[in-house]
Formats: C-alpha cells, structure tokens, sequence
C-alpha cells in the first residue's frame, strides 16, 4: 500500500467512484475504489485517496506476521525516507507495539517543523490484521483522527476480500521462507488466527518445530456455539503435515454437516485408520453452548487443557481416549467441562511442555499474562517456549486461549473492529507480563 509524497510516485488513475461527498471521504467511495482496482492494488488506491483528502505526506499499511512478533511494510513513502524493501521490523518496544496491543491510534509529534506520525489499528473481530501510518504536515483533530480510525477499520475488510485472490497478503506474512511441510500446515489454520464475539474472545498461535510436527488449531462460530480443536499429528515433516490434513478434514467435514462432538471424533478416527497409514494424531475437541456456556468436550489422548479461574490455574483431567487412528474403532465419550464468566481457558499441545520448557512454570506465566487479550497472551506462552529452547523446538508448540465473558452477554463494543474494554496495556506499562 503506498501513497508518494511530491516528487515521486505513480500517475493518478481513477479510482473507481466518488471518495469524496462535500469535502468529506466516503467510506462507501473507499470500498468502491477499492473493489474496482486490482486486489494487489486496492490498498494502494485507498491510500492515495487518504493522502489527497488529509493532505498526509505519506500513507503506508504494515501488515502483522504470523508470529505477532513483527511486521511488514507492504509499501513505501519516499518523501519521508521509508522507501525501503520489505523488510521485518520488530514490534517490541515500538509504537507499534503499542497500538497492536491496545487497539488504539497512537499520535507521535516531536514538535514545530516535524511531520506527525500517526498509527491505527488495522482489525477485524479482534484480528490484528495490521497498521495504518500516516505522516501529517500538522496534528489532527478529533474529526481527522475519526476519519483515520473509520478507514483504518475499512482496510481490514478490503484485506480480507482480497487476500483470497493474491499472495501478497500471505508472502507480507512470512518472515522466513516456509518449508513444504510448514506451508501445508499454515493453510490448514484458520484465516484469522483471533477472533472476538460478545460471549468470548479466543486466539491461536503455533511455533513450528525445525522438523514440522504436525500441529494444528481450529475454530469456527456457529448460530449458538462456538467450536474449537487443537491436534497433534504422529511424526514429523510432510508426513506428519499430509497427517494433519486427514484430520482437519475429517473434522470440518463432519462439523459442517452439523454431526455431533461424539461423530466429529468417530470420523477424525475413522479418516486416518483408512488413510493415514501408520500414523495417529492426539486431539481435543471443545463445543460451548453461546446461551448459557454449556461445555461440552472429547479428548483423544491429548494433553490436559488449563483454566485459570480467580486467580489460580487448575489442570482439567478429563477421561482419556484413544488418539484418532488406533487400528480398531474407538467410542469417544464426550465430556462436560465447568465453565464460569471471566474463566480462561488454554489449550495446547505436548510440544508446550518438552524438556526444554521443564523450568518454565506455564501456570505461573498464564496467571501473569491474565490481563493481556488472548492474542497477546497466546504469543507470549509460545515465545516463552522458544526462548526455552533458545530458538529451536524439538516439536511444535501450539496454543489456544480463550476468555469466556458468559453467555448472557450479547453485544461488544467494537466500532473500530476490537473490543477495546479487553484489549492489552502498552508494553511499557509493566502490567503485561513478558513479551517477545
């Protein structure tokens, strides 16, 4: 997304409608824009739109990679020296940082005669998708840091419209190269790796092992549930991945055909007994009641989830089944699970708790981590493992958190796409808990 300051840049073009209404940008003009350019091009559309109607010097979006960790320019600036390659630029410590975690713009005057840089959040349904940064002439008002905030909002749905139809979004998401087992791995993950409602709140983040491990999470919303799974396939590598795509598959198929917790499992078992070979995969399967919070769940020789209620972290111990793939048929017993207003409650895998990590006391971090939204939380409790391991895993480690509100909440406030009553204190504040 680039917008050029004097002395540079592309031609103008038309932009497909009328952004403009009596001086004032038009969302509904954005999204028309948008929509007739190329999708490689649509954000570079908006920001020239942007820059022409605020007089910024500069526009530029920064899209948020897989790891939380950092972010990408997917665009330029020339005119205030940002003309660079793509490159990933740390978000610890940084402004960035700042408004990903707290879901708010972030203004930075430096005072007479410098430009002013302003940051939004670019999110939708509490996915940080990425960044909006301007740099302005003067510092806005009220009714320009509105428009910026409004738009910023816009730019999610136009990533997520076009995401579908190039791979700029997904190559601006990847910091390294990906190994084939670890590409197929990614797409078996859901499209937005957090996501809020009114009932709950709940992110996924997985750290890849050096020889991939198979890991995956899941989670879909329903009319009146939300749904939710984390598996581990036997092995590593591509075998493991192909593995794992049994699975999920298996999964989805059955869920989309509104078959039960119980049928789900029966035919994730029944799946990789046919086709995958000599492998098994562990999992748990979870299913909450959006009404009343009803829970309800199947664990197939997966590791115990964790909930933290009041202050204090209990291992749940359900009873065991066996992993889905054994050699004969397997009847999976499904399970309730007590679930209160304000209980978290994380998921994960045996690569959270390899030998590596045996100093770490996960209780203790999830209990620090308790103010942080489920995004920030989940990057944390992964980046603690791989700093355990200093930089590398034996196996991948996955991670599910999810913060259950109650059922009896029914709306979130959300204008700008977070519910910014849950959203994470600045990094500077000391009351987050370690970052990476």
């Amino acid at each position: 997304m680039t917008a050029r300051g004097q002395g540079g840049g592309r031609a103008p073009r038309h932009t497909g409608g009328d952004s403009r209404r009596d001086g004032v940008m038009t969302l509904a003009g954005a999204l028309e824009a948008a929509e007739s350019a190329a999708p490689v091009e649509s954000l570079d559309v908006v920001a020239r739109m942007l820059k022409e109607h605020l007089g910024a010097v500069s526009v530029s979006f920064l899209i948020a990679d897989f790891t939380g960790s950092s972010v990408v320019r997917l665009g330029a600036a020339g005119s205030v020296d940002t003309d660079e390659p793509a490159r990933r630029i740390t978000l610890r410590g940084t402004l960035y940082d700042d408004v990903i975690r707290t879901q708010r713009p972030g203004v930075e005057d430096k005072g007479e005669g410098a430009l002013v840089r302003i940051v939004a959040p670019v999110t939708n349904r509490g996915d940080a998708i990425g960044l909006l940064e301007l740099f302005l002439p003067a510092a806005p008002d009220e009714e320009v840091m509105r428009e910026i905030g409004e738009t910023a909002h816009a730019l999610a749905y136009i990533v997520i419209a076009n995401r579908s139809f190039t791979d700029v979004y997904q190559w601006g998401r990847r910091t390294t190269p990906l190994s084939l087992a670890a590409e197929i791995q990614h797409r078996l993950l859901p499209a937005s790796l957090a996501c809020e409602a009114a009932q709950f709140a709940v992110a996924g983040a997985l750290e890849p092992a050096d020889h991939v491990g198979g890991d995956t999470f899941d989670y879909v919303i329903d009319r009146d549930t939300v749904q939710l799974s984390v598996t581990d396939a036997m092995g590593h590598d591509v075998d493991a991945a192909l593995l794992a795509t049994l699975v999920v598959g298996a999964l989805r198929r059955a869920r989309r055909a509104g078959a039960s917790l119980g049928e789900q499992a029966q035919e994730a078992d029944r799946a990789v007994r046919e086709h995958g070979r000599e492998g098994y995969v562990t999992g748990q399967l979870l299913r909450i009641s959006l009404l009343d919070g009803g829970t309800e769940f199947v664990n197939a020789g997966h590791p115990w989830p964790l909930r933290m209620r009041d202050g204090q972290v209990q291992e749940i111990v359900p009873k065991v089944d066996r992993p889905f793939g054994f050699h004969t048929p397997h009847t999976y017993r499904v399970q309730s699970l007590d679930l209160r207003p304000d209980d978290r409650l994380v998921m994960l895998t045996d690569g959270m708790l390899e030998r590596n990590a045996k100093s770490l006391d996960l209780s203790d971090l999830i209990v620090r981590t308790r103010a942080l939204h489920p995004r920030e939380a989940a990057h944390v409790l992964i980046g603690a493992i791989v700093d355990a391991g200093h930089g590398h895993l034996e196996d991948d480690a996955t991670v599910m958190c999810l913060d259950w509100h109650g059922g009896s909440r029914s709306r979130r406030d959300a204008a700008t796409g977070a519910d910014l009553t849950d959203a994470s204190q600045p990094s500077g504040t000391g009351r987050t808990g370690p970052g990476r």
